[in-house]
């Protein structure tokens, strides 16, 4: 089935978008929402009228996405954590600990944003993706430290 994409969606694609989808998935999830409307012939030729919109819209979010970013990519987490041996840590700092971290400075994300592949398992610092849109992309910084 045919939809036009009337918000981002991570998985699917931009405002504006003409997308196949599976039927239940639009009458089910899509259309409720309000993520979607069908792509059927008059809606193609509103499209065409909308899309002038759509993209001021798209550029409006993508702006506050670069904000956001620019503000993110200025973060210095410092995470203390107890160690066992020299530098191994006892446990792990996950995405979860880094979420936690960012939302306690005010920044609301959401756990597939953090892009951290292994959990940090050693002192130090290291820098963590951040996806912010499907196009923009910040890095924070993470210092493990031991804890006292």
């Amino acid at each position: 089935m045919k939809v036009i994409l009337m918000e981002n969606i991570f998985s699917l694609g931009q405002i504006g978008d003409v997308v196949n989808v599976a039927p239940g998935y639009a009458r089910n999830y899509l259309f409720p929402k309000k993520l979607a409307a069908e792509a059927t012939g008059k809606k193609v030729r509103e499209l065409e009228h909308r899309k002038r919109m759509l993209a001021q819209k798209r550029e409006k979010v993508r702006q506050e996405m670069l904000s956001v970013a620019e503000k993110i990519n200025g973060v210095e987490l410092v995470l203390h954590r107890k160690v066992v041996e020299e530098d191994k840590l006892y446990g792990s700092v996950s995405g979860t600990d880094i979420l936690s971290a960012l939302e306690a400075q005010g920044f609301p994300l959401e756990r597939k944003q953090v892009q951290l592949d292994q959990p940090i398992k050693h002192l130090g610092a290291f820098t963590v993706p951040i996806r912010i849109d499907a196009d923009v992309q910040a890095e924070v910084k993470v210092r493990v430290e031991k804890e006292e």
